[in-house]
């Protein structure tokens, strides 16, 4: 059995995203629920610069936090890891305008991309091994659904930031 490392350390907070990842059932779903106030938070506050400079942060907070989740519960890409569905998430409301609705759109195609995983998004999981592995299948769902998003948005005559 494999070891759930404790809150105690700061990157476990970060790998589980608060705690988030350690909730009962569909982690990555906990995940991307908890990142969407913080996106919410930083486009209020900055604007789409400010998400897209803490997407960046968050990728690089990834790597680090789930390298050393994945080396202190022996596990690889544990679902308790929700850092990259913060990471992903926080891509496709790049694009939302800030507005429940979009929000809520966002959501869902962020996590029917990052569930159902199509190509490329699958051909990353399996084949990217580490800490970059369990960041960059969530990246590919976050663009994916962006790009969705974003098209739709267009269809209907609505704004994306």
């Amino acid at each position: 059995m494999n070891a759930r490392p404790s809150l105690a350390d700061p990157a476990i907070i970060a790998a589980t995203w608060f705690g988030a990842g350690y909730l009962p059932k569909a982690p990555g779903t906990w995940g991307s629920l908890a990142a969407l106030p913080f996106a919410w938070g930083l486009v209020a506050w900055g604007g789409p610069e400010a998400l897209a400079l803490a997407i960046l942060a968050i990728f690089g907070l990834g790597l680090w936090s789930a390298g050393v989740f994945m080396a202190k519960s022996g596990s690889h890409d544990p679902g308790a890891i929700v850092i990259d569905e913060v990471a992903g998430q926080w891509i496709v409301l790049l694009v939302a305008p800030l507005d429940p609705l979009s929000y809520a759109a966002a959501f869902a195609l962020f996590r029917g991309f990052d569930v159902f995983k199509p190509w490329p998004i699958s051909w990353a999981d399996r084949n990217i091994d580490g800490a970059m592995g369990v960041m960059v299948d969530d990246v590919l769902a976050g663009i994916a659904g962006a790009a969705v998003l974003y098209g739709v948005l267009w269809w209907l005559g609505g704004s994306a930031i």
